[in-house]
């Protein structure tokens, strides 16, 4: 369609203007009450009583999640290193980036990154910078995610690769793919891991400017 013609955004009154702020800012509306529904070791169920801009009172469920940090590591070749796993609750094994919660309180996040790394694959890497930052299900969740890119690959020497594996990271799988692969993948709708999705993606996008522009290691987050 031509900018202008009948059914197009600037017909429909859709603001366009290319100087228009694209970032997200933080907002909180009022909560009238709130009660606790569930606890469990990882993650709290909430209900909040939400006051809406309209004075309305509606209630909203809340999952709170201490949050994680994904790695995309790429070798000289542009391949990216993905581990299989298996995910109970949708009951399927997941191609996935190595990646891990925020548990260790006060951990630098690419330190938490470089730690789920090493102990999920065996490697280390030189390069670290900021890939991309996300919520993974605002809706319901609070969980927030840090998806740093790893390069300059190595593996880890081997008093730092005795990480004993349990329970389903017993069984991973550790695989290096390439990275037009990997996100073939996911358009075909082979690949469904969310994290995966948005970090390869990413990469993928990132690399046409040779990774200009990334965020360092420690860059806070906004």
């Amino acid at each position: 369609m031509i900018a202008g013609e009948p059914g197009t955004p600037e017909e429909a009154g859709i603001p366009g203007d290319p100087g228009t702020p694209l970032r997200d800012v933080p907002e909180h509306w009022p909560v009238a009450s709130s009660t606790e529904d569930a606890r469990g070791p990882i993650v709290t169920l909430r209900t909040d009583q939400v006051r809406m801009p309209d004075d309305a009172v509606v209630p909203r469920q809340v999952v709170r999640h201490p949050g994680a940090v994904a790695v995309v590591a790429l070798d000289r070749a542009d391949r990216v290193l993905l581990i299989r796993q298996y995910r109970h609750p949708v009951g399927r094994l997941l191609w996935e980036l190595p990646a891990g919660l925020r548990d260790v309180a006060g951990e630098p996040l690419h330190l938490t990154a470089a730690r789920e790394l090493r102990e999920e694959t065996g490697y280390q890497a030189r390069d670290w910078r900021v890939l991309v930052d996300f919520y993974s299900s605002p809706g319901i969740s609070t969980e927030r995610i840090r998806v740093f890119l790893a390069r300059d690959l190595s593996l880890a020497p081997a008093a730092e690769r005795d990480y004993v594996r349990v329970h389903e990271e017993a069984q991973l799988m550790v695989t290096w793919v390439g990275l037009d692969r990997a996100v073939d993948g996911f358009t075909r709708g082979d690949l469904h891991n969310g994290v995966s999705a948005v970090g390869i993606l990413s990469a993928y996008a990132a690399r046409r400017s040779g990774f200009a522009g990334l965020r360092p290691a420690d860059a806070p987050e906004r």
